[in-house]
């Protein structure tokens, strides 16, 4: 039994309110804030959580609260010394946290594979996991497995990610499955080229498409996890503008260098620090929101401020283009969520959307 860790209540992760959100990734129901009302400690203990790119950031910061709570915390990153440091760090503030530390590459699939094996060896269930690790290539940059960086990393990773640890996931009783997108996907493009082989090489414009895969992901997760009837959830959540690494300057293209630049400034000005971007994440994998709901700020045009339930963009909402997308992932990583999909009837029961619809060539558009 994990030792409840010796932490000022403002650390430890609250219910945010009276949370009525309707199922669906269109909930519009406010979650109410509790005002100065005490609001009572959520308990994680015997509960194992999974968290991607948890070596700083909001993903760092989810997993030291989430350890907190007393669970099993497992981070995933693609370094490992970095992984130890804040594996360390971590414990050094929870003399009682369980940490475990798989390395994983998002952007080689055989690593992706292994790291899923290593969790399954070791964990006999998963009940949150959080695909929050991302970041923005450069023009051209492609991931191990020759598809664009974003798209490979941010998305077809944790695609895959998802579908070997959905055994695991069946195995625990209401389990959450967490999809970090971004305000960004309001401005993306709906085409499926800009995904695995981008037609025009664009840096911010293949982090965006990225994002939009996000959500369009765990909307058609939501709807299989609906059909089959089975006790998980698909929460997607965007943490906002936070003053991250993800636009630290590298040896790009001067374009892109002076974009990152710009960003930056708006950034000094409104950004928000990791530990409150980090709200919506830890609200999707622990407060009672269901399945379906995007969480994010709701001040600041959605980029701080409390948290409630977030209209995703059309195009996020586009069944169409999420059977595309979904069809694109399985062909590209070899994982089918067989355990949801595989049923002919769940299909039929996925909004009425005939097979025609999913063939490569058919348009996503609405």
């Amino acid at each position: 039994m994990v030792t409840q860790p010796s932490t000022t209540p403002t650390d430890r992760i609250r219910p945010d309110g009276d949370r009525r959100a309707a199922p669906g990734l269109e909930a519009r129901t406010a979650l109410r804030a509790a005002g100065n009302a005490p609001r009572p400690q959520i308990d994680l203990r015997g509960k194992n959580a999974v968290i991607t790119g948890a070596n700083s950031g909001i993903g760092f910061q989810a997993a030291r609260q989430l350890a907190a709570a007393g669970a099993t915390v497992v981070l995933a990153c693609r370094h490992p010394g970095r992984m130890a440091e804040a594996a360390r760090a971590i414990r050094s503030e929870n003399a009682g946290a369980t940490i475990d530390e798989v390395t994983i590459d998002l952007g080689s699939l055989r690593s992706v594979a292994a790291a899923a094996n290593i969790i399954t060896d070791r964990h006999q269930h998963v009940d949150i996991l959080i695909n929050n690790a991302g970041m923005i290539g450069g023009p051209g940059w492609r991931t191990l497995d020759g598809v664009e960086s974003c798209f490979g990393v941010n998305h077809l990773g944790h695609f895959a990610l998802t579908g070997l640890l959905l055994d695991r996931l069946l195995a625990a009783p209401e389990a959450r499955i967490v999809s970090v997108s971004s305000t960004a996907h309001r401005v993306a493009r709906l085409d499926l080229q800009d995904w695995p082989d981008p037609r025009t090489d664009g840096t911010y414009r293949s982090y965006a498409a990225s994002k939009l895969a996000n959500l369009l992901f765990a909307h058609h997760l939501h709807r299989l996890i609906a059909a089959a009837g089975v006790s998980l959830r698909s929460i997607a959540c965007q943490p906002g503008w936070v003053a991250t690494r993800l636009l630290s300057a590298r040896p790009r293209s001067v374009r892109h260098r002076a974009g990152a630049a710009a960003l930056r400034a708006v950034g000094a000005f409104i950004a928000q620090p990791p530990k409150e971007g980090a709200r919506p994440l830890l609200l999707a994998a622990a407060a009672n929101v269901p399945s379906g709901t995007f969480l994010g700020p709701t001040r600041w045009w959605r980029t701080r401020g409390p948290i409630g339930p977030e209209r995703p963009s059309e195009r996020a909402r586009n069944i169409h283009a999420a059977l595309q997308l979904w069809d694109l992932s399985v062909e590209l990583s070899g994982v089918n969520f067989a355990s949801l999909a595989a049923s002919a009837v769940v299909q039929r029961r996925i909004g009425g959307v005939s097979e025609s619809h999913r063939k490569p060539g058919a348009s996503p558009a609405s």
